[in-house]
């Protein structure tokens, strides 16, 4: 099975909040097996839909050392995030080329509904807890690089543009 192509920043549907899952359906079930094959096709520990042009509050997250511990969630939203942080360096498929490093919280709860159409509540530390926040940001039409200063930001976007 292929995959719907990564959509190149600064595109609409990457900035703009995706909408509301209001149900688990069978073709939800299937994009997220999309998803989950995109994710480790380049390879990486999350994917959120709209980063393949679907405006859908869908994300998969798998940071474990052996694939195929994938955690699918819709609308998920963290309920409470540590205080202490953890810095680490992200990147994205829409702007590939480019990663710069910052810090987030260390661990975070995060309720969403779960294959099952059930909602849940789940507890992520460390890179998983990062790839979560990563996705629910693009989720909410942010980018990573949003959380940089502004000249930072600039920086690497430009440096991004010069690759492609």
């Amino acid at each position: 099975m292929s995959h719907r192509p990564f959509i190149p920043w600064p595109a609409k549907v990457l900035r703009t909040a995706a909408a509301e899952v209001p149900e688990i359906t069978d073709d939800i079930r299937a994009l997220w097996e999309e998803m989950i094959e995109a994710m480790n096709a380049m390879p990486g520990v999350g994917l959120a839909a709209p980063q393949i042009g679907v405006s859908l509050r869908l994300a998969v997250v798998d940071a474990s050392d052996k694939r195929g511990q994938a955690v699918r969630m819709a609308n998920p939203t963290i309920l409470h995030a540590s205080a202490e942080m953890r810095l680490h360096e992200e990147a994205s498929p829409n702007l590939p080329g480019v990663a710069a490093s910052f810090e987030r919280p260390r661990a975070v709860t995060v309720r969403f509904l779960n294959e099952a159409g059930v909602y849940d509540r789940q507890d992520f530390v460390g890179l998983w807890a990062t790839s979560v926040q990563h996705q629910i940001d693009h989720l909410n039409g942010k980018m990573y690089f949003d959380n940089l200063s502004r000249t930072k930001r600039e920086m690497l976007i430009k440096k991004a543009q010069k690759l492609r």
